[in-house]
């Protein structure tokens, strides 16, 4: 675990150094100028930009953002590994990995040995025009993950699903549509990690923390338009509020 720095720049140059990276590899690797880069890393990365950055640097958007966490460089990126190539330097990447070849494929493709359909969830309207949902297991539509891949993350096939994020209140880490991976065998709250919601019958992804006396709080990474929200363990039964499971893994699509 990486001890907390002031801002996302100086986390960027922590994982510069750390990784044996240069300036100009870094910013060709982001597509930035070299000025761009500097100021970036006196006064942190823009938000609009986190999400482009965490994916070409492979990074957990919550360490880079907010220090907290793992920082989980997983693999190297193709952006990173153009750049590291024409620069002809290798940088200290440790137990990072290139995630490859990629195969296309489509419905009708069988399913690999070491591959797994993840279901997702999704809001089912209990009556026509009643306005009250429910959270269902959706029988059609379904993603393809490697069981490595779930592994790594400590995740059970049978445990895992997908939900589809709706709104900004997750930008600009999670925009609108984007898709998040959900262990359900994890339902236990770590401070700071992000986790799918039902809230009677109305699916959310909100980053959590425990309160005294059993209740949560709810936080958006879009804080100034969805401040916090707090809730009592009475109120979570009140409300209908339950934990279905922490987030693994996201995919956005811009």
């Amino acid at each position: 675990m990486f001890m907390t720095t002031e801002n996302s720049g100086d986390r960027l140059r922590l994982l510069m150094t750390k990784r044996g990276i240069t300036p100009k590899v870094m910013a060709d690797a982001l597509a930035i100028s070299p000025q761009a880069l500097n100021n970036w890393l006196s006064r942190g990365v823009p938000g609009k930009n986190l999400h482009r950055v965490c994916t070409t640097l492979s990074v957990r958007p919550e360490w880079l953002m907010e220090g907290e966490g793992e920082m989980d460089l997983l693999y190297t990126s193709p952006q990173l590994l153009s750049a590291i190539r024409q620069d002809q330097i290798i940088p200290n990447l440790e137990n990072a990995t290139l995630l490859g070849p990629i195969d296309a494929w489509d419905d009708d493709t069988p399913l690999d040995k070491d591959e797994v359909y993840v279901p997702f969830l999704k809001e089912v309207e209990l009556s026509a025009g009643s306005g009250r949902t429910v959270v269902e297991q959706s029988h059609k539509q379904k993603l393809r993950f490697g069981r490595l891949t779930l592994r790594r993350q400590g995740v059970q096939p049978e445990d895992a699903v997908c939900v589809t994020v709706s709104g900004n209140s997750m930008e600009p880490v999670l925009p609108d549509k984007s898709t998040v991976g959900v262990d359900q065998g994890c339902t236990t709250i770590t401070d700071g990690k992000m986790y799918a919601v039902d809230h009677d019958g109305q699916l959310r992804v909100k980053t959590l923390y425990r309160l005294p006396g059993g209740g949560i709080r709810m936080r958006s990474f879009n804080r100034d338009e969805h401040p916090d929200e707090e809730y009592t363990a009475q109120e979570m039964v009140d409300q209908n509020i339950h934990i279905k499971g922490k987030v693994f893994w996201s995919s956005v699509l811009w």
